[in-house]
């Protein structure tokens, strides 16, 4: 397994990427070295996978699970207007165990929320569990503690909310029986589909109803078992998008293939169908069941695809490279496209996959110049628009847009990977000049923001 970056000294395109990238980001560093860290941990003190099953409650057991959902609900809510109620009246922070105390243990005591009793006291604790956990990575990202997109305060659950779901930890003494029922103190013996054997005894489980009204046991196992591939000599940078999915270095194209542009046919006459039913009538809500199966089954064979792919990619490649997902495309006219394409949950599965099986996973910065780069000579030429595949460069190669993109992200992610000790190639930063550190009133206001986007 290669967990050390090479000691070489980059040359050729390596090298011409080792230059434009320079010193490491704080950003790139940070999710090389969560990377290699996770690989350590996975193989070391083993890990916690999830495993979903499909389950087939009966009709009372249903009535049941509805009430669970509702107890649940009302619990998290409850918690989070006493929290807010606290905040409004200047009163201090209402902690965990005086917010169980009220919420769960007095309410259950009183004539309007004696109906609590009726469920599974475990699955009350895991609601306010939530609460609490929502709340800490609110004030993780409002300090500045957690890295990515600002989090927001918890919000209200809703009884029309697409997804419910709760949860059974071992307190509450859930067991698979050894005819493959799963046993849930007070709502039952649920029939489950399964698919594999678990390999390890479960942990907890969470019982989820989607908006297509399937039901789902997902079981929380620790594992110990070594799974590292035996390694191999390949590595393969990919070039991300939506004519072809997917282009790898080695020249290979894996071709889109638009599960839900193939599904609007269908979606399309669902939708209308649905437009036309009266609102609060039971024909509406069996056509919204409709239109959430079909767009489930959408997700569902997008997602199975992508599981096929990422593992054929890790598997096959020691290292896996790859351009980082940019953002903003989905809110541009070619959201729809991206969406249905799914980069980010598919980087995210090479990502985790490469750390459970040992490989080398890292991305490219988004800004990395990849497509106006020539993989042989280095030199970056001009914007190149998008209805040109295959371009010439000066120096006399010619390429075949997306596969050199692919060359230059492979070049660029081992670039990193020898900068993988914090070394410096450009030189560094130096403290401006007083007289040169600060804005004259009579200069030019800037055209591009810091990030490089430019302002409107």
């Amino acid at each position: 397994m290669l967990l050390d970056a090479p000691t070489q000294e980059p040359v050729g395109p390596v090298a011409v990427a080792c230059q434009i990238l320079g010193p490491l980001t704080h950003s790139a560093r940070d999710t090389r070295m969560f990377s290699k860290s996770a690989m350590h941990r996975w193989h070391a003190v083993g890990v916690m996978l999830r495993y979903n099953y499909r389950v087939y409650p009966t009709p009372s057991q249903r009535r049941s699970l509805a009430k669970a959902f509702g107890c649940a609900r009302v619990v998290f809510n409850d918690g989070l207007r006493a929290r807010q109620t606290a905040r409004e009246n200047n009163q201090p922070y209402v902690s965990d165990g005086d917010l169980s105390k009220h919420i769960i243990t007095q309410a259950k005591t009183t004539a309007e929320r004696a109906w609590l009793g009726e469920v599974s006291s475990v699955v009350l604790q895991q609601a306010l569990a939530d609460l609490n956990a929502a709340y800490r990575n609110f004030f993780a990202s409002v300090t500045g503690k957690r890295k990515g997109r600002t989090v927001a305060p918890p919000r209200f659950r809703s009884r029309k909310d697409n997804r419910q779901a709760i949860r059974f930890t071992k307190n509450s003494r859930f067991a698979v029986l050894d005819n493959g029922r799963l046993r849930l103190p007070k709502i039952g013996d649920l029939p489950v589909r399964w698919s594999r054997r678990l390999p390890s005894d479960p942990s907890s489980v969470t019982i989820i109803k989607d908006a297509a009204g399937r039901y789902f046991a997902s079981f929380v196992v620790t594992t110990a078992e070594d799974e590292t591939l035996p390694p191999v000599e390949s590595e393969i940078g990919i070039d991300l998008g939506l004519t072809h999915f997917a282009v790898l270095s080695d020249g290979t194209k894996v071709t889109a293939p638009k599960f839900l542009r193939r599904a609007a046919r269908k979606l399309r006459r669902l939708q209308q169908t649905l437009s036309r039913k009266i609102k609060g009538s039971n024909r509406r809500q069996k056509a919204v069941v409709k239109v959430a199966r079909a767009h489930a089954r959408v997700t569902d064979t997008r997602r199975d695809w992508q599981h096929k792919l990422s593992t054929a990619i890790i598997r096959d490649n020691q290292a896996v490279y790859v351009e980082d997902c940019v953002v903003g495309l989905g809110r541009t006219r070619l959201a729809k496209s991206v969406h249905d394409a799914g980069w980010a949950d598919f980087t995210g599965m090479l990502e985790y996959k490469a750390a459970r099986y040992g490989r080398t996973f890292a991305r490219v910065d988004r800004f990395f110049p990849s497509t106006r780069m020539c993989s042989d000579c280095g030199r970056i030429n001009d914007k190149i628009a998008l209805n040109v595949r295959s371009w010439t460069c000066p120096c006399g190669a010619d390429h075949d847009r997306d596969i050199n993109a692919a060359m230059n992200v492979l070049a660029a992610g081992r670039a990193d990977n020898l900068n993988d000790r914090g070394a410096r190639v450009r030189p560094p930063a130096m403290v401006a000049p007083r007289g040169e550190a600060v804005i004259h009133p009579d200069a030019a206001c800037a055209t591009r923001s810091v990030e490089g986007i430019a302002v409107r």
